[in-house]
């Protein structure tokens, strides 16, 4: 016997609340055994989950059910990163880490911000 997707997603913690983890599921950010699925769908043991949560992919491997909320530790216990998923979400992490753009030194002056208003505001 399984477990809903969506109520599995919210024990596990990939997502804060069910209606959001069933939101995710019915739109498309969720893939079981590689196909799209309803929230409905029923989880088991060993199935691959592909959880696309922002910009964050994480494949992972369903090792126990549960399908109420517990603490952090519990939640870890119930699934299984595979660790390509682990090397290509540290990859995007590094990569997001040096193509950011550096903080400014200090805040814009009165005329700097009239500056930037301008510029932006600009219709041509």
């Amino acid at each position: 016997m399984g477990v809903r997707i969506d109520k599995w997603l919210w024990a596990a913690r990939f997502f804060k609340t069910r209606s959001l983890a069933t939101d995710m599921v019915g739109g498309g950010h969720v893939q079981l055994n590689g196909e799209r699925v309803k929230a409905s769908k029923a989880v088991q043991a060993g199935d691959e989950l592909r959880i696309q949560r922002g910009q964050e992919l994480f494949i992972v491997i369903v090792t126990a059910l549960a399908d109420k909320r517990g603490s952090a530790a519990v939640a870890q216990t119930l699934y299984q990163e595979t660790e390509q998923s682990c090397a290509d979400r540290e990859e995007q992490r590094q990569l997001r880490k040096f193509n950011a753009s550096p903080a400014p030194e200090k805040r814009p002056d009165k005329k700097a911000r009239r500056h930037i208003i301008r510029f932006t505001k600009r219709s041509d």
